[in-house]
């Protein structure tokens, strides 16, 4: 069980805590546990000073807790979860597998028999084998249900785990990404725009910091934050220095104390009144859901009409005989009707994502892997999951001149030259370039660091690139650190800029102001520019020359940024010049017109490459009849050269900026839009515009976004896929599907997996739903037309060409090990060269239902055929013995009959692994395949010889001959259906 934080706040005991504990009569509140009654109440986080809430806690609010410390308080205090509804005992569950209406028939039905054998007088065997036989069956299927079930839970709650979300915290004085359900109280959280709170914290430091509070507190507008405590006591939703679990980070970013976790938090306290959700099948179990009803409905009439005829046709109406009819009505019903499709589909489907899963795709919704073989088309964004997500700075444009910088990926490693020369010799120069990336550096959240000998960047990649490059001029991270950030306004996608305010040591009480951001956008707001030595105006020929510079380096795949500066007095901002430094890292609100009247140092121009598996991944796209289609922020002929590079664009096809589709209507926007390949320099709600435009021409699509204002896209898509990376919790929360690596790679292999999940199934539902219309026919016409084919019982009664407890054994061993083994069959080596399945058809096909009942047909004609050759007065007799039924010859050509439709299946198994290519293609390629068909194999020749098996059964030995009747009949089935699909071969041949 989780432990809140105290409530009133109460510091942590010794032994919970990191260093001493403070002493009574402190901020912290009063005296530790053994205080008198008469002790004050201490407060609540909320009304607390910072420093006071952190020294309860035992924590640090710069360097967070140890990971020691975190270890031990996460054995004392639990996981951060909220409780989940009980699981239901393992009793419970095996018991709803007798709940099926069929099943209890045939068990009140096994019980009447063996009270029937009990009353026999005398009895015809030492024991009720027939009843024992049945009701073994019945618990062996129970079981087989049951294993399914509890296998398809785990692998469930597997997935969840994988999908569990992230959070940042600080640890041992450094960042790190851990599992939400790890943070512990005392830790310390690093929240930006985007990031879905995972439990309740104090405020500590903030910048601009808004939250979304509607599904706690139902306030509508997002909540300002602040690190100031509150000197009286509030409601819920007017603690703006308090974060809670489940709340979600819609602007700037802060720093944050966990005070509460799990079951503690205010969410958890809501969630003590859930007693917890009930389970929602997907379309897909729907689907068969009710298929499975329909052919319920079918062949239970196909069943009374069996029990009808065998009544009026048995001259023997006794009881036994009733019974043993009605038996046989039931156990056909069990077995022909597919009650276990849904169960079956959800271990296919489990089982299929947890292969997506170690392919870097986790499934959050198992609709999606339904969709995900019916996708048209991929919306995906640029860097990072085309490209490489490395930026590197290639070029810095200051002072006129187009400056190369030379180096790749993170290794601060690199020089500055034109044309192959150095900047040696060129003070005014190098003094531009210096100022340019110092600036940059400035407005910049990203860190460098070595780790396992490594340089990795902590931040935003292209910040990273920025930093990388600093280092590569000479500025360190101390020399950085001689400039204090004051304030700072936050990047966000409709602004396009960062803005960071600084003291300067070495002048008191000036400030410089640095921004970074989208050329187009920083332009206008700069009226002069550095030069090198000295500042010149910056007029509008100046900004169409600086325009035009931006573009040869965009035409190059060159990202820009703009970065620019501006100097400006404390006293302007209402701060005094002597305590400036003292406000670094407060609260300061900076005007609107802070970002006007700028300087521009420089443009910076750098390159994300593509990933080289990208360009493979467009191409198996492509044969696979999916169109891939790049959405991003970048510069056209940036976002261009690398679509042009990885085979997007093709002829005839069109790029269009965000500007060009602001000004296109939605009618106009589906005119075009099949015939666009790339949307650049568009804003996140343009997103939304393309997802439902492609969709109003039929297509389904998969979205790959990142930030908060990508959920809308995301939710609307009929794939949403979020970064596992780069995105934020809300994108991941509002997807169906995570990418662990970021890599467009990973959405075609998602893609591909789902098709080959989606394919598996298809081969079961075929198999099963074959072999269950062979058994049904060879039941129905067996009884129907026994006088035709001569079959007339030994003992004068109705003639039953197989018994019940032989149907159950049939269906138990063919929709046992062969059919699950079907579910992990290996993908078609064509399965990405066929168009994508049609949106809204069924799982089975006019096709798939023409075999089934062509299949079922062949196993009819070939088992009757044999049970009629070897029983004496049949059409056929070949291998009767004697001219009149006696009750061994009847049990020899049942029997017969019984193996018989055994191989039948048996062979289907292979014949159903495809609808057009041979059985004899990878016939070894699924090993677990040949192993349960071995194993019902042993199984039935167990059946057939072993003694106490023979008695329970009603079989008798075979000879070699007979097996080989058997098999040959059986292996009829696979010649038939490789004519019919050589035929299916050469038509599409012929058709292409």
């Amino acid at each position: 069980m989780n432990k809140p934080y105290p409530a009133p706040v109460a510091p942590l005991p010794a032994s919970d805590r990191d260093g001493p504990p403070p002493s009574a009569g402190t901020a912290a509140g009063p005296a530790p546990a053994g205080a008198t009654a008469a002790s004050p109440a201490p407060l609540p986080p909320h009304r607390l000073p910072v420093a006071a809430v952190v020294a309860a806690l035992g924590s640090d609010a710069a360097h967070g807790l140890r990971q020691p410390e975190a270890e031990r308080r996460l054995a004392a205090h639990g996981q951060n979860r909220l409780k989940s509804a009980p699981e239901t005992p393992w009793w419970r569950r095996l018991a709803e597998q007798f709940q099926d209406f069929l099943v209890i028939i045939l068990l009140v039905a096994t019980v009447i028999s063996g009270v029937e054998w009990l009353l026999q007088e005398p009895r015809e065997s030492a024991l009720p084998y027939e009843a024992i036989v049945i009701m073994a069956i019945v618990l062996l299927n129970a079981l087989l249900g049951f294993v399914q079930e509890a296998r398809a839970e785990r692998s469930v709650r597997a997935l969840m785990a994988l999908a569990a979300p992230e959070s940042t915290v600080v640890r041992d004085g450094e960042r790190q990404r851990i599992p939400a359900h790890d943070i512990v109280p005392g830790d310390v959280l690093l929240v930006e725009a985007g990031d879905r709170i995972p439990a309740d914290a104090r405020v500590i430091e903030d910048a601009n910091l808004r939250t979304d509070e509607a599904a706690l507190t139902g306030e509508s507008v997002p909540v300002v934050k602040d690190a100031a405590a509150i000197d009286h006591e509030v409601g819920l939703g007017d603690r703006r220095n308090m974060l809670y679990a489940g709340t979600t980070a819609t602007y700037g970013r802060g720093r944050a104390v966990v005070v509460a976790t799990g079951m503690g938090t205010e969410v958890g306290k809501i969630a003590e009144l859930i007693e917890g959700a009930e389970k929602q099948a997907t379309p897909l179990q729907k689907e068969l859901d009710r298929t499975g009803k329909r052919l319920s409905i079918i062949m239970l009439v196909i069943c009374g009409i069996v029990f009808a005829t065998g009544l009026l046709k048995n001259p023997v109406t006794d009881l036994d005989a009733v019974l043993g009819l009605f038996l046989f009505a039931v156990a056909l019903a069990v077995a022909a009707i597919p009650e276990a499709l849904p169960a079956i589909v959800t271990v296919g489907l489990s089982l299929g994502v947890r292969r997506m899963a170690q392919s870097n795709a986790i499934v959050r919704k198992l609709p999606a892997v339904e969709t995900l073989g019916a996708a048209t088309v991929i919306c995906s964004d640029k860097t990072g999951t085309l490209t490489r997500n490395e930026m590197t700075v290639r070029t810095v444009l200051t002072a006129g001149t187009v400056v190369d910088v030379s180096g790749s990926g993170y290794v601060p490693e690199g020089e500055f030259t034109i044309a192959g020369a150095t900047l040696s010799g060129r003070p005014a120069l190098e003094e531009a370039v210096v100022r340019t990336l110092r600036a940059a550096a400035l407005v910049n959240d990203a860190t460098l660091t070595m780790r396992d000998g490594r340089w990795r960047v902590q931040g935003d990649p292209t910040e990273g690139a920025l930093v990388v490059a600093a280092r590569k001029a000479g500025l360190t991270e101390a020399t950085l650190a001689t400039f204090p950030r004051i304030a700072e306004i936050p990047f966000t996608s409709e602004r396009k800029r960062h803005a960071t305010l600084h003291a300067d040591p070495a002048r008191p009480g000036i400030l410089t102001l640095c921004v970074k951001g989208a050329p187009e956008v920083l332009l206008p707001r700069c009226r002069e520019m550095f030069d090198g030595i000295d500042l010149v105006p910056l007029d509008d020929a100046g900004r169409a020359a600086v325009t035009a510079q931006n573009d040869a380096l965009a035409a190059q795949a060159l990202r820009t940024l703009a970065v620019a500066t501006r100097t400006l007095r404390a006293e302007t901002l209402g701060l005094d010049p002597t305590t400036v430094l003292a406000a670094a890292g407060g609260d300061i609100e900076l005007p609107e017109d802070i970002e006007d009247d700028l300087v521009l140092l420089g443009l910076v121009g750098m390159i994300d490459p593509p990933r080289a598996e990208a360009k493979e991944a467009v191409a198996t796209a492509k044969r696979a009849h999916i169109r891939t289609v790049m959405i991003t922020g970048d510069h056209p002929a940036t976002a261009e050269a690398i679509a042009r590079e990885l085979a997007i664009v093709e002829p005839g096809t069109r790029v269009v900026t965000g500007a060009a589709l602001r000004r296109t209507s939605d009618a106009e926007l589906d005119r075009i839009v099949d015939d666009v390949r790339v949307f650049a320099r568009v804003d996140p709600d343009h997103k939304l515009r393309i997802v439902e435009a492609l969709q109003r021409r039929g297509h389904i699509v998969a979205m790959t976004g990142d930030g908060i204002n990508d959920a809308p896209a995301l939710k609307t898509a009929n794939i949403g896929v979020a970064m596992g990376i780069t995105g934020t919790d809300v994108s991941k929360e509002a997807a169906d599907m995570v990418l662990t690596d970021d890599n467009f790679a990973s959405i075609v292999k998602a893609i591909e997996e789902g098709r080959g999940i989606f394919d598996n199934i298809r081969k079961y539902l075929v198999y099963l739903l074959s072999s269950n219309a062979g058994e049904l026919l060879t039941m129905f016409a067996g009884v129907m037309f026994a006088g035709l084919l001569g079959l007339a019982s030994a003992n004068h009664g109705l003639f039953l060409p197989l018994l019940a407890a032989q149907l159950l054994w049939i269906n138990l061993i063919t929709d046992g090990p062969p059919a699950l083994a079907l579910g992990i069959d290996p993908k078609d080596a064509d399965v990405m060269n066929r168009k994508p399945r049609a949106r809204g058809a069924g799982v089975i096909g006019t096709a798939d239902w023409v075999r089934i009942g062509a299949v079922g047909l062949v196993m009819m004609v070939g088992t009757l055929a044999v049970l009629d050759a070897y029983y004496p007065g049949g059409m056929i007799t070949l291998f009767a013995t004697e001219a009149a039924p006696n009750p061994a010859d009847e049990a020899y050509a049942r029997t017969m009959a019984f193996t018989t439709l055994m191989m039948f299946q048996l062979f289907n198994v292979f014949n159903a692994r495809s609808g057009h290519r041979s059985a004899f293609v990878g016939l070894f390629a699924n090993p677990w395949l040949i192993a349960a068909v071995a194993f019902s194999l042993a199984a039935q020749i167990l059946v057939v010889y072993a003694p106490f098996m023979q008695a329970a059964f009603h079989t008798v030995g075979l000879g070699l001959g007979d097996w080989g009747v058997a098999t040959a009949v059986g292996a009829t089935l696979l010649v038939v259906m490789e004519i019919v699909k050589a035929g299916v071969r050469l038509r599409g041949v012929a058709e292409a």
